[in-house]
Order: C-alpha cells, then structure tokens, then sequence
C-alpha cells in the first residue's frame, strides 16, 4: 500500500495494531478523522492519553476502576460473601447488565492457557486464594467461558481453594459450549448466573 503521505501512513499503521483492524480498515479511519472537525480527533486523543495514563486496578477485585476501589467493591448492598470469578472486564459489564448478581468480582485477568504461554502466575489466582484463606468468602461462583482454557483454569482454582471448604458453583450451561462470555445475550447469562450448579457436578459432565 503506497502512502502519499509519511503522516498518513504512520497513523495507518498504528491504527492497524488494533485487533481486528487491518491495513485497509485503518486507512478507511483514519481518513475519516480527518475529514472530521480538528476538535473531534483532538478529543479521541486526549480520552486514549487520559485513559492510558490515569486508569487503575482496583486493589480489591482487579476490575478496571478510575479509583483505587472500584464502584461495585466500594458498594455496602454487595454481597461481599460471594465472589464471581472472571476473566475480564468484559465480563463483568455483561453480568453487570443482567442485573441478576449482587454480589463482588473478581478478575483474574485472562485464562490458563499454555500455548499462549499464560500460567497461573500471570493471573491474580494467589489474591483470589487468599480471600478464601482468609474466611471473607462462602460461595466463588466460576464464570470463564466454556472452552477447554476456561475450565483448565477453573479446575486449577478449585484445587487451590479446595482445602478451604468454601462452596463453588459454576454458571449454568445456558451458555454454549466454546462461546465467550461477553457474547452472551443478558437473558441467557443472568438465567445461567441465577441457576448455577455445584462445581463438583459440572467435573462430572
């Protein structure tokens, strides 16, 4: 692709980093902002750099938050005794749109997944296991998506809280085996959260 422009071409080329954004979709955008108001493309950059730069992790749940203790964890009307375990904020904002849990998060921040070279270390799993350890939680509700990462990584969670006796369930297959969570219609996901089944039956399926 022959770029008249080193401008143009260096800002097609960045915009292509983004998943699912190849070479010709970029061009298609970025050609857009500049038929747009200076002001508009003005105010994109500045909401990235300001998102980039001033985003947090809450401390409690690992949620993206804009505070040190996101909105759902800072909330006294959560169940605090009840934890859904996900992957990531995705998930949490689809759950979140159901409005059928009321209780905390927590985001390990992506599945097992070997191939991928992604090990439990590189997940929040310890401070996950700690809460357990420290008796502030009654029932982890595993809610990865159905894929062969998804349940290796539950699998792998379940064994390390398994000594805690805390009770583990996981959603209901309402949701389709290999489907990802965030896909879900809320109809079928809340159904999913509201009917959860003991964990221990879902290893015998």
């Amino acid at each position: 692709m022959e770029f008249s422009s080193k401008l143009l071409e260096n800002a097609v080329y960045e915009m292509s980093q983004l998943p699912g954004v190849g070479k010709r979709t970029a061009l298609r955008l970025v050609l857009h902002l500049l038929k747009q108001q200076e002001t508009q493309t003005h105010h994109l950059a500045q909401a990235l750099l300001a998102m980039r730069d001033n985003i947090k992790f809450c401390e409690k749940c690992h949620n993206i938050s804009d505070v040190v203790l996101c909105e759902i964890c800072s909330n006294p009307k959560r169940d605090a005794a009840v934890i859904c375990v996900v992957e990531d904020i995705r998930d949490v904002m689809a759950i979140e749109n159901t409005s059928q849990y009321k209780g905390l998060y927590h985001v390990l921040g992506g599945k097992i997944s070997p191939l991928d070279g992604i090990g439990p270390q590189d997940l929040t799993v310890t401070s996950l296991v700690d809460k357990v350890k420290n008796g502030e939680v009654k029932e982890v509700i595993f809610a990865l998506s159905s894929t062969l990462e998804g349940d290796t990584t539950n699998f792998y969670i379940y064994k390390k809280i398994e000594p805690y006796n805390v009770q583990t369930s996981t959603i209901a297959r309402g949701i389709s085996v290999g489907d990802e969570l965030e896909y879900a219609d809320e109809i079928t996901l809340g159904r999913s959260i509201l009917h959860r089944v003991p964990f221990e039956t879902s290893l015998k399926n």
